[in-house]
């Protein structure tokens, strides 16, 4: 990890809206919402220094049943590009099913001064780093 870098925060991409991320040890749970407001989605995953390994769902909104969510797993790499005052990121890949690449990829950049809200997003159902809700 850089130095003095922390995965907790909120990383934004322009597809997938803003990525809410709260470590709590060597686990992390994360939400997002689309930014065309189509669907929002949940992950929980392992962190091992600068990467960290996730399944992930996401639930349409306003679809009900199996063909309203789908699932996978992914990965990311924390980031600095170099030089100064730069902004941090989170690179990787995720995929359906049982395959951690294959769906797409992930580059979001961490927001300054910004804290993750995990309840911000998505169900009612109180989120808890390391579990389902």
């Amino acid at each position: 990890m850089p130095p003095g870098a922390t995965w907790d925060g909120v990383y934004f991409n322009a597809i997938w809206g803003h990525l809410h991320i709260v470590a709590d040890g060597n686990g992390f749970e994360g939400r997002w919402r689309r930014t065309d407001e189509s669907a929002w989605g949940d992950m929980k995953g392992t962190i091992t220094g600068d990467i960290a390994r996730f399944d992930w769902q996401e639930h349409t909104i306003g679809m009900i049943g199996p063909a309203g969510t789908k699932s996978g797993k992914g990965y990311f790499r924390y980031t600095r590009p170099e030089g100064d005052n730069v902004d941090d990121r989170i690179l990787g890949e995720w995929g359906f099913a049982d395959a951690e690449i294959g769906g797409g990829e992930w580059d979001s950049v961490k927001q300054r001064n910004k804290e993750p809200d995990l309840r911000s997003i998505g169900g009612e159902a109180e989120p808890t780093v390391g579990g389902w809700k």
